[in-house]
């Protein structure tokens, strides 16, 4: 009997161990169509060589701001060869005044310095602001000259990124904020990599995934 017990566990044992070489180490966690979707045709980036990680977010949105610290974790450490983009999305007419003042600044060169800082004055401090003129007051409390920020929010410039940024959400299928694009290829959300920490490591995961298919190639015309 007890040869019997002994004989069984060990076959057992050799099962599992079967099993478990038959399953791959490097099986990825993540489902295109359930985690991740692909966009198709994939969309131009402008971040040329590097590999685009591109976040759709509105200052409006209450969840990008809670997204915001996750999203700055991923720009840290994104590796040398990608590169992250910010892109605000207008779903509604009150959303654009904030799409504006996000291209005002960034064309007047205080978009990194003011994000985090307008962020904190809607939803942390729920700062009334509505109209572009009173997010030209908030900037000039960051030391913005106010009329040169409303003469750069009604240039050609500024109406040129807000058609852009509204054609680039409609062909890669961005329904809501925040949302991320890797590359131009891939589409994530948070409800999609089932919560903002998980978002990071599929963002991550799909940035390493980029560039090992960019690489490919290349090894493939050296030999």
């Amino acid at each position: 009997m007890i040869k019997r017990i002994g004989l069984l566990l060990a076959t057992l044992l050799f099962c599992t161990g079967a099993i478990a070489a038959d399953t791959p180490a490097n099986t990825p966690k993540w489902t295109e169509g359930t985690n991740y979707f692909l966009i198709s045709p994939a969309q131009p980036t402008a971040t040329g060589d590097r590999v685009e990680v591109l976040e759709v977010f509105s200052y409006a949105c209450p969840h990008c701001a809670h997204f915001q610290p996750y999203a700055e974790q991923i720009k840290q450490s994104l590796p040398a060869y990608a590169q992250f983009e910010y892109m605000p999305a207008i779903f509604n007419a009150s959303w654009e005044p904030f799409a504006r003042a996000y291209y005002t600044a960034q064309s007047m060169g205080v978009a990194g310095k003011t994000h985090q800082a307008l962020f904190d004055a809607l939803h942390r401090d729920h700062i009334p602001m509505r109209s572009i003129e009173d997010l030209a007051s908030f900037y000039a409390q960051q030391g913005v000259d106010r009329a040169k920020f409303l003469a750069t929010a009604a240039s050609f410039e500024v109406e040129s990124k807000l058609s852009r940024s509204m054609e680039i959400v409609k062909n890669d299928g961005i329904d809501g904020t925040p949302s991320i694009v890797v590359n131009g290829k891939y589409r994530i959300t948070g409800a999609s990599a089932g919560g903002f920490p998980q978002m990071v490591e599929l963002v991550d995961w799909l940035v390493k995934k980029e560039h090992d298919a960019k690489a490919k190639p290349a090894k493939a015309a050296k030999k």
